[in-house]
Order: C-alpha cells, then structure tokens, then sequence
C-alpha cells in the first residue's frame, strides 16, 4: 500500500463541544479512510506513481494517466485535503491568530473579524460540497473555495488554512446550518500550524 490514513493527532472527542466525536470517528475513519484507499487502488495500475507524494499527485493532475485522472483528483485531493485538516486543528485552539499569518491577515483583510466574516460568507455560498481555503498568491492572502475534493495546489496555489463543507464534516451536530458550523470551526484553528503553512506558502 503506498498511501497510508495518518492517525487523528488528537483523541476523537477533543474537538468537542465544537465538532463531536462520532463526527471525527465517521470523517476520519470513514470517509478518510476511502479516499485513501481508493487512491491507492488507482496508483496500483501505475506503480511508477507510487513513489510521489500525494501533493505531487493533486499538483501534476494534467499528468496522470487518464484513466485514473478521476480518482486522483477526488480521493488524491480528498487524501491531501484531511490530511491538512486534521493538523490545523487541536483541542483548546481557536482564538485570535498569532505570529506572521496575524500580521498578514491585518494587512490584506483589515481585521481578523473581517477575514472571518469574509471566509464564513464564502464558503457557505460554496454550492453543494466542497471547502473554503485561505492561499497565498501573489503576495497577498486571499480567499477561495473549491468543490468536491479538488485542491487549490492543482491551481497552483498552496493552501495555508481550509474548511470542509461537505455535509459529513457537520451534520450530525449542525445539520442544515452550515453557516452555525462555520462560525465554531474557528475555536478549533491551531495557529501554530497554519503559521508553519504560511511560512511554506512563501517560499
């Protein structure tokens, strides 16, 4: 198996009240899990793949085979996607951003509070399923949001921060109210995190 499911760097129940554990156990052991290995069963018609990392994978889509262009995208994506997700998360996070990534957001946004508002009333207008991402291009922070599982490297683009919406990342707790869901994610972000993903984003 070349893909393997990292494990939760956290226990399922940690990000309560905010996401529930039967959430995380569903998202991370389910859904994870399938993108994983779907991926796998994809790369296994092309073992010359499998020494790439999933990121190379979702960057290069134009030069995967296209018979397993589909399953890259999605189950590569979603791979890379949770795999990001899981990490700028933690228990007793939240707050207000500190280090590099504050300063910038004060720059191109004004404020946290407008980069929030902003980020919240973007990805819940993200049709159907998909994720809100926060990248860094051309010096500056933008928002974005993508659908289904495609990720924004596959624009060119290295994702600092993201939010799933797809409805298994909130509906058991939150059902139809995406936005409810949007405005607690923030009490999870683990800032250190996604300053290291900024700091990445810049080279």
């Amino acid at each position: 198996m070349a893909y393997e499911l990292p494990a939760l760097p956290y226990e399922y129940a940690a990000l309560e009240p905010y996401i529930d554990e039967a959430t995380m156990k569903l998202h991370h052991d389910k859904h994870h899990q399938t993108y994983v290995t779907n991926l796998n069963g994809a790369i296994e018609k092309h073992p010359e793949l499998g020494s790439k990392t999933p990121e190379d994978l979702v960057k290069g889509l134009d030069s995967i085979p296209e018979d397993i262009r589909a399953i890259v995208r999605n189950s590569g994506g979603g791979h890379v996607n949770h795999t990001m997700f899981w990490q700028i998360m933690k228990p007793n996070g939240g707050g207000e951003p500190t280090g590099n990534i504050a300063d910038q957001i004060k720059t191109d946004f004004g404020s946290f509070e407008d980069f929030k508002k902003l980020f919240n009333e973007t990805t819940a207008k993200q049709f159907g399923s998909g994720w809100g991402w926060l990248v860094f291009d051309g010096g500056k922070l933008k928002v974005v949001t993508t659908p289904n599982q495609d990720n924004p490297l596959s624009q060119g683009h290295y994702p600092i921060l993201g939010n799933d919406v797809w409805e298994h990342a909130y509906y058991l707790k939150y059902q139809n109210k995406r936005p409810d869901y949007l405005a607690a994610w923030w009490n999870t972000v683990n800032w250190d995190e996604v300053n290291k993903r900024f700091e990445t984003a810049q080279k």
